[in-house]
């Protein structure tokens, strides 16, 4: 049997983008209904939460909303969309007066009061709010105590979106949710759905995200018929905790650390960045560093547990201990200290620049559904500048949001087939029907070994099509998976429906780095070293019946052209 409720906006996630949609939608429209359908704890789940660097926003000369444009398109290798970043840099700003002046979200001052704002790769100003290097806590503990006491604003915990549902006409008209802690499935009928469940590369055999994150949103959005794009950009974060046989390998230390004057090293001692950037150093984006450090592994010139070293003792261990508080914690709590002495890092799976189609209002082709926050593609292009993040997330969130209270004004639920209901809970139910002779964990680690191994840091055509085979066989034997159990709170269900999703993701990655004939930004194809002569987006859709369809389209340069020797330039430099 399957419940059924009503609302007139569906907000599926409950990070940054999220929060945002259903306090913007509530506060344009009181009276609408408004659900939030959160996997885990409503302000306790997510990536938002784990945000450690800051907020870019530009508050004051000489920064400009123009540089703040111009550096996220060079950090994207030019094949951002123009206006969908224009948004986030214009929008950024007034998002952040509302976050303290609205929700009581408290950043980093200067002694006169002014809002501080620190260095981070890739930018040309001091452009980073932060409170300390736990931003995102007090984002999020500030949005969900607003989202609490508004009484238009129902959360359901700990129910997790299996399929978007769509009415004859193709219109996506609410979610099939399943309640993890009864089984129980709820079919929630809307007259708007946001998709705003985060991407989190958790395919990787490392990754930095949360681990309740499996694409769920990207997957789901595909099978519903949604276009995406540049799916193939995966952001891999130069400085993720290593400790060897812990399930914290991969965990983040903020690029604050490196905007602050950080070096990294190489098993020899070497600042090994000079190699690579020596203009800018360890300031270098995201994509170059992470690279750098995998090529100084792969060269023989790791660390002794397959890393390269950060230190930051020279600014002094008060100076650490002050402005990086949770990072310091977080080493101590592994035996590490930050504030005195080098840690071990290396690269980690941190964010997928791709995903849904969307306008500037957060709409995607299909009618009825909106994207905001990770699930959305296009703002970052190939590389995401640390701080753009969270300011995606809200800024967008809050837009969604808006278009949303607007959009269900005189619209009516849509029609839903009650066995079209049925037979997406048959499938996902399936697992526990069947005594499946494969191995659910080994599956989903051959998995993490194929995507870091063959659509990682460095790939090649032979690499990628290989990999495409591969997860094809792995998605096809998780079908066969049995899972022992009932449908309450059963993990291992949980983790079956997470491989599903992991694995189709993980295919349009490698597919698509596959479509993707040069290097550009966090796609490094030592086959094709280059940039090549056209900039290009990657799409791909779902065809009824068929395997997905890829193909590339120009990118539409409406703001800005980048200079030739920017071009050619891009793969060596990231920038």
């Amino acid at each position: 049997m399957t419940d059924t409720i009503e609302t007139d906006i569906l907000v599926l996630g409950a990070g940054g983008a999220g929060l945002c949609a259903a306090l913007h939608a509530t506060d344009r429209a009181p009276r609408l209904s408004v659900t939030v359908a959160v996997k885990g704890l409503l302000g306790r789940a997510g990536c938002t939460r784990m945000v450690q660097g800051g907020y870019n926003a530009v508050l004051a000369e000489p920064d400009s909303l123009e540089a703040h444009c111009l550096d996220t398109l060079k950090g994207g290798g030019w094949i951002n969309d123009q206006e969908l970043v224009w948004r986030l840099v214009t929008e950024a700003p007034r998002r952040v007066l509302e976050l303290e002046a609205r929700y009581g979200c408290f950043f980093d001052r200067h002694a006169d009061g002014r809002i501080h704002q620190k260095p981070f790769a890739g930018q040309t100003h001091d452009r980073t709010i932060h409170k300390g290097d736990l931003t995102g806590i007090e984002i999020m503990n500030r949005l969900s105590e607003q989202v609490w006491v508004r009484p238009g604003i129902r959360a359901l915990e700990e129910h997790r979106a299996v399929a978007l549902l769509r009415d004859e006409a193709g219109r996506v008209g609410g979610a099939l949710l399943l309640d993890i802690r009864s089984g129980r499935f709820v079919a929630a009928r809307s007259r708007a759905t946001l998709s705003a469940m985060g991407g989190g590369p958790t395919m990787y055999r490392v990754f930095a995200c949360s681990a309740d994150k499996a694409a769920d949103g990207l997957a789901l959005a595909l099978r519903a018929g949604a276009p995406l794009k540049d799916m193939e950009m995966i952001q891999f974060h130069p400085t993720g905790l290593i400790v060897p046989d812990s399930l914290m390998t991969g965990a983040l230390l903020e690029e604050g650390l490196r905007g602050a004057g950080g070096r990294l090293l190489n098993g020899r001692g070497e600042r090994f960045m000079a190699r690579y950037d020596p203009g800018r150093m360890e300031r270098s984006t995201r994509d170059l560093v992470a690279r750098a450090a995998f090529i100084e592994v792969t060269e023989g010139r790791g660390t002794p547990h397959g890393g390269v070293w950060i230190d930051v003792s020279h600014l002094g261990a008060e100076f650490v201990e002050r402005n990086f508080r949770g990072m310091v914690k977080r080493c101590r709590d592994f035996g590490r200290d930050l504030a005195r002495e080098p840690v071990e890092v290396g690269p980690t799976a941190h964010f997928t620049m791709g995903g849904m189609v969307i306008d500037t209002a957060c709409q995607t082709p299909v009618e009825g559904l909106f994207a905001a926050g990770e699930d959305a593609g296009g703002i970052h292009g190939a590389n995401r500048l640390g701080g753009n993040g969270v300011a995606d997330s809200t800024v967008f969130g809050g837009i969604a949001g808006d278009t949303m209270a607007e959009w269900v004004a005189g619209r009516p639920l849509p029609r839903l087939s009650g066995a079209s209901i049925e037979a997406e809970a048959t499938a996902v139910t399936a697992a526990l029907e069947r005594r499946g002779e494969e191995s659910l964990y080994a599956l989903q680690s051959r998995l993490r070994d194929v995507m870091w191994e063959r659509v990682g840091l460095i790939r090649t055509g032979a690499g990628l099509q290989a990999a495409v085979g591969e997860i094809e066989e792995i998605a096809a034997r998780a079908e066969r998976v049995g899972v022992a159990g009932g449908p309450a709170f059963n993990l291992a269900w949980q983790d079956w429906m997470n491989l599903r999703h992991q694995a189709q993701v993980g295919w349009l990655i490698a597919r698509s780095a596959l479509e993707r004939t040069e290097s550009r930004g966090s796609h490094f194809r030592a086959d094709c070293p280059g940039p090549g002569p056209a900039l290009v987006n990657i799409h791909v859709r779902a065809e009824p019946g068929a395997p997905p369809r890829l193909w590339s389209e120009p990118v539409r340069l409406t703001r800005h052209r980048p200079e030739p020797a920017a071009r050619a330039v891009t793969a060596e430099v990231g920038d």
